[in-house]
């Protein structure tokens, strides 16, 4: 049994990270902004779980620490103030929690801190973790958040830095939000469809997380994509099909910019990410391919 340091812990990802990692019998101190709430919502797994709200609580170095912290990338337009608080929540919590754990002794066996396929910008062509960062606000954005943990004082530790895909999973997330138009016949292509999405099944996320837990993989870099990205109008199709509901409605690109602004080219950009460091070090997902990845979640 391992002690983890989880900061993320009631986020999309949290939801089905945190019972895993309890169910692998591992003691839990998860950094929450509501200590009450985030109790409450699981409080069946209260035992093995201690809740703080500040970093500077962390007083012993655990086994192990899962950084997650950060807001929804796309929850709003990106105003300056929605951009301050998106680097916030990422970049400076992780140089708090970088700067806590440098004050005590040892040092953790693993750190994964996150980060997102945002860092390689905008492509057409395949992308591999040997792609440097872009120039636009979500590479910078991921590539500080990275340089973030880079800070940390330690010798063996392996440090894995995930850049995540869109995440599949239910309730919520990605596909929570396309779900009702879906279901009611308004779903569609954005744009001419051709940009590419580069998804991960939330069951292989947290199974990748898990697998780095072991410190059996080289520390680095990985790209937590399926090994299958796939066009918004092959997704679009695919997740039609599966609801069992047509998808004839295109969404023009001029309106959604002039709603979006810049957080737009989350919709109408993209970029082919492929893991193959995963891959190569062995990682096996158990739903590389979109269509049983959808329809495991729906059926």
């Amino acid at each position: 049994m391992a002690q983890i340091l989880l900061t993320g812990a009631t986020g999309f990802v949290g939801d089905a990270l945190l019972p895993a990692l309890v169910n692998d019998g591992h003691a839990l101190v998860c950094f929450t902004r509501n200590r009450m709430k985030a109790a409450k919502r699981f409080a069946t797994l209260a035992a093995s779980i201690r809740w703080i709200t500040s970093v500077t609580e962390v007083e012993v170095m655990p086994n192990a620490v899962i950084n997650l912290s950060g807001e929804g990338i796309a929850d709003s337009r990106w105003t300056e103030t929605r951009k301050r608080m998106l680097r916030s929540s990422r970049i400076t919590v992780t140089e708090q929690l970088v700067a806590q754990l440098n004050t005590l002794d040892g040092e953790p066996d693993v750190v994964v801190s996150g980060s997102a396929i945002g860092y390689y910008g905008p492509q057409t062509d395949a992308v591999t973790e040997e792609q440097p960062p872009g120039s636009d606000f979500s590479a910078r954005l991921c590539a500080d958040w990275e340089k973030a943990i880079d800070g940390l004082d330690v010798d063996a530790t392996h440090i894995y830095t995930l850049r995540i895909g869109v995440v599949l999973g239910r309730p919520g997330g990605f596909l929570g939000r396309l779900e009702t138009p879906f279901r009611f016949g308004l779903g569609g292509p954005l744009g001419d469809g051709q940009q590419m999405l580069s998804w991960i099944h939330r069951d292989d996320l947290v199974a990748m997380i898990r697998w780095m837990l072991s410190g059996s993989p080289e520390a680095g870099a990985y790209n937590a994509t399926s090994p299958q990205p796939v066009s918004n109008e092959d997704f679009t199709k695919t997740f039609g099909d599966v609801l069992r509901r047509p998808t004839i409605f295109r969404v023009p690109e001029t309106p959604m910019r002039l709603a979006l602004g810049e957080l737009a080219d989350l919709l109408f950009k993209g970029q082919p990410v492929y893991p193959k460091r995963a891959l190569d070090q062995g990682f096996q997902f158990e739903y590389p391919e979109l269509k049983r990845a959808l329809t495991t979640l729906f059926e």
